[in-house]
């Protein structure tokens, strides 16, 4: 089994600062990209940004200059810095991991982990 908790949601004012992070145990052999997607009530979950092993970083257009995120992989953790957060960034926020996992039998298979979701709320 593979776990992700992540941390560091909650309410904050327009233009306000807020870091998310999340951290991956289990049954992990190796970690390829991590990062965070979101979703507000009544739409889809999206993807905000991913980094991959090796530091590649994407992000969705409406938050590059803005969000940054980054990855310890020692500790198969990431973290994303949200600056001049606005009221359309309100969602709940989910982590994941695209992991290869040590089964009981020995056998290494892939999978994308997620979270649970930690809600972001931003006030007018």
């Amino acid at each position: 089994q593979v776990q992700l908790v992540e941390s560091g949601g909650g309410l904050v004012q327009a233009g306000g600062s807020l870091r998310l992070s999340c951290e991956a145990s289990g049954s992990i052999v190796s970690i390829n990209a991590m990062g965070w997607y979101r979703q507000a009530p009544g739409k889809q979950r999206d993807l905000v940004a991913g980094i991959t092993s090796g530091g590649n970083t994407n992000y969705a257009d409406s938050v590059k200059g803005r969000f940054t995120i980054s990855r310890d992989n020692a500790k198969n953790s990431v973290s994303l810095l949200m600056n001049s957060l606005k009221p359309e960034d309100t969602a709940v926020y989910y982590c994941f991991a695209d992991v290869l996992r040590s089964d009981p039998w020995g056998y290494h298979t892939p999978r994308r982990a997620w979270g649970l979701g930690t809600q972001v709320t931003v006030s007018s």
